[in-house]
């Protein structure tokens, strides 16, 4: 009889990821590549800056990674620069982990209606075409198939009280990912957004009132607890498995005690 999974500490050995979006311990990029790692994959990691490397540099060295570079996706050929450095030192990627976003104070904290074209601009570039960005990228690495996942809030759903502008952002992420699902589909690549709820991060901590929107998450959730960043990691590890392969793409939404693939 053969197993549906391998050992699990060699589930991904020989895979090769790229992990973007570790801010600190409390990231849910971490979650993400600690159990990429747990499952034996090799990792190449990203940092925003000079001010977060110093939170970045030793998470990347906990998990070994052999490729630690700084990506902020604002800055003119930061994302081409670890793509070929990829290319170069592996010649392949098995999967990618897009875990980012941003909108300027002024546009996040303010009116859908009232958000300027600068702000708006600034919020979808980092928040959804920096993922189309990295999936064009990828795709010429991902020659045996693949995994893509980014994160995605149910925001995009549904009307979340001070989401505002960043709800939009991630409607559009999703409808991306959908459209990128089916594009890049008959090569063997899957493309997911991952939604894990509201969770206390420091991306998180911009949105107004966000630990009232935590509460108020935790009180409908039918488990009636929120996600930990390993519980997030290990759904998406999962997903990277081979063995998850006829989960072509699409959102996922892992929220206090459901599970829907859309």
């Amino acid at each position: 009889m053969i197993p549906v999974f391998p050992d699990a500490k060699v589930a991904l050995k020989g895979k090769k990821g790229l992990v973007v979006g570790i801010a600190n311990d409390q990231s849910i990029a971490w979650g993400c590549a600690r159990a990429f790692r747990a499952l034996g994959a090799d990792l190449a990691v990203t940092y925003l800056n000079d001010r977060a490397k110093k939170h970045v540099e030793p998470l990347a060295q906990a998990l070994e990674a052999p490729i630690f570079m700084p990506l902020d996706v604002m800055t003119e050929g930061q994302t081409e620069a670890v793509f070929e450095r990829i290319t170069k030192e592996w010649g392949q990627l098995d999967f990618l982990l897009h875990s980012i976003a941003f909108s300027p104070k002024e546009a996040l904290h303010g009116r859908v209606v009232d958000v300027g074209r600068d702000g708006f601009l600034k919020t979808m570039d980092v928040s959804c075409w920096s993922f189309l960005r990295m999936a064009h990228l990828a795709e010429p690495l991902m020659k045996n198939g693949g995994t893509m996942f980014t994160m995605t809030y149910y925001g995009s759903q549904m009307v979340v009280e001070n989401y505002n502008i960043m709800g939009v952002a991630k409607a559009a992420l999703e409808a991306a990912v959908r459209y990128a699902a089916a594009e890049l589909g008959p090569k063997g690549i899957r493309v997911h957004a991952i939604s894990p709820g509201p969770l206390a991060t420091r991306a998180a901590s911009g949105i107004p009132e966000f630990d009232e929107l935590m509460d108020k998450a935790q009180s409908k959730a039918p488990a009636r607890s929120l996600v930990s960043i390993d519980d997030v990691g290990n759904a998406t590890a999962f997903l990277a498995l081979d063995g998850a392969k006829l989960i072509t793409g699409g959102v996922l939404y892992i929220d206090g005690g459901y599970h829907i693939i859309d």
